[in-house]
């Protein structure tokens, strides 16, 4: 398998991501001492960052890997809002699919890390359902853009309230409609009403919230396969790509499935590598890459963004060179 020429195939793909997109704040410094009034570590601060988050990092990654996205959501109408559109452009992602509105506000995490380890995580948002008109104008958006060539939908659900079941299955019918498909990473609100994607990628947690199972991954494997066998027949789709964290990926279709392990690194941050993972999934089911091929690929790119500190994507380059080195 020549697999730079497979990753070569991820260039000039158009990809709509609908999600909730946010802007990743970092206050970056070292800790030398305890705060002499409470006991916490004192940050002397180095430097402050902003970043593209959530959804909007998804499209950071398919940017890198050599696609091309448009970013379909809701931000605020503010200064946060003006910093994360302002980001989008220098990156070159389309916000053509982008709609602000005065009756939310942006949502910001902004993380305090000191020697590549987070200490704090501070979370502004507004989670409540998006209204019937902000949820009219974001689909008449996707109509329009659907009109022209897009190669995938990424539907990247981070339960802000901007997806619900009626813009979901619009969103799924439309695609059909259109023969474009459709991949999600699901969070626990939406996870029923994904029927009819071409590629489901839950991580175990979410799974196991999504169909209200208990089990545990390494000593009870049986459970695990019922689980997945359920997760198809209640929702049915044609990939399920399960993400299992230390223990790597999953997955399968009607005819075959694989367990990819993760491999030995050093972790220094999770934040994003569902992002990556999906990224480089809908990426590979568009070179027509096997399932196992999926799922190995897609596995070494989220355990590459585990190796930094906050919310990073990878390059085309990148993952070139650790596919090379470990496939």
């Amino acid at each position: 398998m020549n697999y730079d020429q497979l990753l070569d195939e991820f260039k000039d793909k158009s990809i709509l991501v609908i999600g909730d997109v946010m802007l990743d704040a970092y206050i970056l410094g070292n800790v030398t001492r305890v705060s002499p009034e409470a006991p916490v570590p004192v940050v002397s601060l180095n430097k402050k960052e902003n970043r593209i988050g959530g959804a909007g990092n998804v499209a950071l990654n398919l940017k890198n890997l050599g696609a091309r996205p448009i970013i379909a959501s809701v931000i605020g109408q503010d200064s946060e809002g003006n910093i994360l559109e302002e980001l989008f452009n220098k990156r070159g992602i389309s916000t053509d699919g982008l709609i602000k509105s005065t009756r939310r506000k942006t949502t910001v995490k902004t993380r305090v890390i000191s020697s590549k380890q987070q200490l704090l995580r501070i979370d502004s948002e507004d989670t409540f359902p998006i209204s019937s008109e902000l949820n009219e104008a974001m689909f008449s958006k996707i109509r329009h853009l659907t009109q022209n060539k897009i190669d995938a939908i990424i539907i990247e659900d981070y339960d802000k309230g901007l997806l619900n079941k009626t813009n979901i299955e619009s969103i799924i019918a439309i695609a059909k409609a259109n023969n474009i498909p459709v991949t999600a990473d699901p969070k626990r609100e939406n996870f029923n009403y994904y029927k009819g994607l071409s590629l489901f990628k839950p991580n175990l947690k979410e799974l196991k919230e999504g169909l209200n199972r208990e089990f545990s991954f390494e000593t009870e494997h049986e459970q695990f396969a019922e689980t997945v066998k359920e997760l198809r027949k209640a929702i049915p789709h044609t990939v399920s790509l399960i993400t299992l964290s230390e223990h790597g990926v999953f997955i399968c279709n009607d005819h075959e499935s694989a367990h990819i392990t993760a491999h030995k690194r050093e972790i220094a941050d999770v934040s994003g590598a569902g992002d990556t993972v999906i990224a480089v999934a809908t990426l590979c089911l568009l070179a027509n890459a096997s399932i196992k091929d999926i799922a190995r690929i897609s596995n070494i790119a989220g355990g590459m963004v585990c190796e930094k500190p906050g919310v990073v994507s990878i390059s085309l380059d990148e993952l070139k060179d650790e596919v090379r080195e470990l496939l």
